[in-house]
């Protein structure tokens, strides 16, 4: 028997899967995947250890704990590194939670069975198929229960009180290490030092008598940002008129003082930090993603009204630094790191805050803002990186968050970094007083200089 929810428009799912259902006799519902919560949901996780493979069945609030799996198992579990057959041949925009249609042992939480009902994706978007408890059972009849996942809090961390970012990472580091921290949280983290170039240029920032000249000093005393500015200033991507033959061209000419006055202090404060050599598989490089957000940010902010534009180099600059609470996690918990990375490709039906605040009791974004906080830099981008994660976020200098999030979730689409819910609130764009197709413009003019701007993050790189 079939039953298919009233609100749902679309009764077509995956042939696969209904065949699959179909033979095991398993009786199934239809329904919309916004009507259920996500307790109730199952997701379906595909590892790989050597040889062996793994379908891995959660509820889809949980996170994989991969140290538990490991250890239970006598295996070192990662995410599969290349999709099954069952996908490639059937594209799936989800991964059912199947194992009668993958080739390979399955293992599952044993509180998907205690549930009143659960919903297995059902290989498109949007759409869920119910089953009861004794449907769910019959489904997973070779499968292994295991308890290997554990419930993640409601609360998202990073819309927890800034007050509270401080006792966190404090405890973070009191957690990870075993030992009481009795000294200040500055002298415990061991806080990177900012470079003789970065001072000058945050000091230069805050003089509102500074001109060209200075910024050009500034700039040809550090010989690998005098490079920099000047490989910008000849890209395809700035489309300079005539030939640049020197900084002060660049900055007068071409880049203007804005631009350059923020992109040395990202590249200063970037260059700061040494970036992990280990990332999650589904990440883009850090400053690939880097450099396209602030680009993407810039075309957004150029076409909000004027009334309301942010100052364009600070929201250039937060999406230059918008990843920089990651690096700094590498920085602080280099022990931790690469678990992080491995649970965040197991985890991704979660947001990347909920893994890394249930493993460390701290977020990217906290960090990332409190070292804004620790190095003086201007409130707009504490607050740009404190809250790009919540697009409900309306306090302090909230375009900068805002466009953040904007940035990051279109770029997302276009397979561009990673989040976990690439919908875009209506109310979000409401707030930026930007329509949806002039962000997409936007966005339309960053991929067009796709090429150009992947020469300048490689120079980034460098």
């Amino acid at each position: 028997m079939l039953y298919v929810d009233p609100a749902v428009t679309d009764e077509s799912i995956s042939t696969a899967v209904t065949h699959a259902l179909d033979a095991a006799e398993i009786t199934f519902s239809i329904h919309p995947t916004h009507a259920i919560e996500p307790a109730l949901r199952v997701h379906a996780i595909l590892l790989q250890h050597l040889d062996q493979q793994r379908l891995v069945l959660i509820p889809r609030n949980h996170i994989l704990d991969l140290v538990q799996l490991n250890t239970l198992t006598g295996n070192s579990w990662h995410a599969l590194s290349t999709p099954p057959p069952l996908v490639s041949r059937y594209p799936m925009e989800t991964l059912p939670a199947m194992p009668a249609l993958f080739n390979m042992p399955c293992l599952y939480a044993s509180s998907l069975l205690t549930q009143p009902m659960a919903y297995i994706e059902s290989g498109l978007a949007g759409l869920v198929l119910g089953l009861t408890p004794a449907a769910l059972q019959k489904l997973l009849v070779s499968a292994q229960a295991i308890n290997c996942s554990q419930v993640v809090a409601s609360e998202h961390p990073n819309q927890r009180p800034v007050s509270n970012d401080a006792d966190d990472i404090e405890q973070a580091v009191i957690t990870l290490t075993s030992r009481r921290i009795h000294k200040r949280l500055e002298d415990t983290l061991e806080i990177p030092i900012l470079s003789d170039t970065a001072k000058k240029v945050l000091r230069l920032r805050t003089d509102p008598l500074a001109g060209v000249d200075e910024l050009t000093a500034i700039v040809e005393t550090d010989p690998p940002l005098a490079a920099q500015v000047m490989s910008w200033a000849v890209s395809s991507y700035y489309a300079a008129p005539g030939k640049v033959r020197s900084i002060e061209d660049a900055i007068v000419s071409v880049l203007g003082f804005d631009l350059v006055i923020n992109l040395a202090l990202g590249l200063a404060l970037g260059k700061n930090l040494p970036l992990p050599k280990d990332r999650p598989r589904h990440h883009t490089p850090y400053w690939h993603q880097a450099i396209y957000t602030a680009a993407l940010i810039e075309g957004l902010a150029r076409a909000m009204p004027a009334e309301n534009k942010p100052e364009n180099g600070l929201a250039y600059l937060a999406g230059l630094l918008h990843n920089l609470g990651f690096a700094l996690l590498a920085h602080t918990f280099p022990s931790y790191f690469s678990l992080v990375c491995r649970a965040l490709e197991v985890n991704l039906h979660l947001s990347h805050s909920v893994v890394e605040h249930h493993l460390l009791g701290t977020t990217r974004e906290q960090m990332g803002a409190w070292l804004m906080q620790s190095w003086h830099i201007p409130d707009e981008l504490f607050y740009a990186l404190r809250y790009q994660d919540d697009p409900n976020y309306q306090g302090a200098h909230a375009h900068y968050p805002n466009l953040n999030y904007l940035a990051q979730r279109l770029l997302a689409q276009q397979g561009i970094g990673y989040t976990h819910d690439t919908n875009i609130p209506d109310t979000l764009l409401q707030r930026l007083d930007l329509p949806a197709d002039s962000a997409h413009q936007a966005l339309q003019r960053v991929l067009d200089a796709e090429q150009a701007l992947h020469v300048l993050a490689q120079q980034f790189n460098r």
